[in-house]
């Protein structure tokens, strides 16, 4: 039976590679996201960016929640 599965199956091996590399992206993405080091830098450039004038105490505060928010675990939706 295998052999028959996967001839019939084979047409679709593309559609199953491409659906792995955006889960693949994905999942480099989330990483990158979730990185504390880039955290890090974010939050220094957003302190950099209110000493030079360039944001107002609110856009700041705005700007670090933003990134402090995204590093916290996300929910399940379904939970």
């Amino acid at each position: 039976m295998g052999l028959f599965s996967s001839i019939f199956t084979l047409p679709l091996a593309p559609v199953r590679g491409v659906i792995r590399l955006g889960e693949l992206l994905r999942d480099e993405a989330e990483r990158k996201l979730r990185d504390p080091t880039v955290a890090r830098r974010e939050l220094e450039q957003i302190e950099a960016a209110q000493a030079a004038g360039e944001l107002t105490e609110e856009e700041a505060s705005e700007a670090m929640n933003a990134v402090l928010q995204r590093m916290m675990p996300q929910e399940s939706e379904g939970e």
